[in-house]
């Protein structure tokens, strides 16, 4: 599959995306270029999928788009920084690392691409949820800072039920797969693997 290269300056624009990065919004014709840069790497790379044939053209485009919105997400983070931009980013990379392995999944067959597309969702959801749990933290610091120590307490709960609810949504993930991989067994084999899977989990 082509390698999606993206132009110098949204490779700058990559490099500087980071919390303590985001101290100055770009100048109009900066943001103007990079928005170009990407429209045009996005073409160039949709354009090299069509030597491909297949499921690999398929994955080569569904490559390509992802990355085109990440780099978007990033733009518009540098350009407007925020928290809820740099969350934006994330979630947008999650996507697209998903909407390709999902892809690669039509490689496979049966049970396996069963199994496949759960991962895939695992993956993502785990993402999403680090992604959360980076937001909340942020926030809960940035609150603590303007408040006293009092609020310094509630920050922590914050923290803490942030970590609770990645946790839970990690491992409803995991439990999809390992009940996904049972069905590769039948009658009591099964049931015995679902019944394990509900034990690991804590599923009822």
């Amino acid at each position: 599959m082509t390698q999606f290269n993206l132009s110098a300056i949204v490779i700058a624009i990559g490099l500087a995306f980071s919390t303590g990065a985001m101290a100055q919004t770009m100048t109009k014709d900066d943001y103007k270029a990079a928005k170009s840069g990407i429209t045009a790497d996005y073409k160039s790379a949709k354009k090299a999928c069509a030597s491909l044939s297949g499921n690999a053209r398929d994955i080569c485009k569904v490559d390509a788009s992802g990355k085109q919105k990440v780099a978007k997400a990033e733009l518009t983070a540098r350009n407007k920084p925020s928290e809820g931009a740099s969350y934006k980013v994330r979630v947008a990379r999650a996507d697209a690392d998903y909407a390709v392995a999902k892809e690669k999944c039509d490689d496979k067959a049966g049970n396996d691409k069963n199994v496949c597309k759960k991962e895939a969702t695992a993956a993502k959801v785990t993402a999403i949820a680090d992604a959360k749990v980076m937001l909340k933290i942020t926030n809960a610091n940035d609150d603590a800072k303007e408040k006293v120590a009092g609020a310094r307490n509630q920050a922590s709960d914050k923290r803490a039920a942030a970590r609770e609810d990645a946790a839970s949504d990690k491992r409803d993930a995991e439990y999809a797969v390992a009940k996904e991989k049972c069905d590769t067994f039948a009658n009591d084999a099964k049931a015995t693997c679902i019944r394990e899977a509900k034990a690991r989990f804590g599923k009822s």
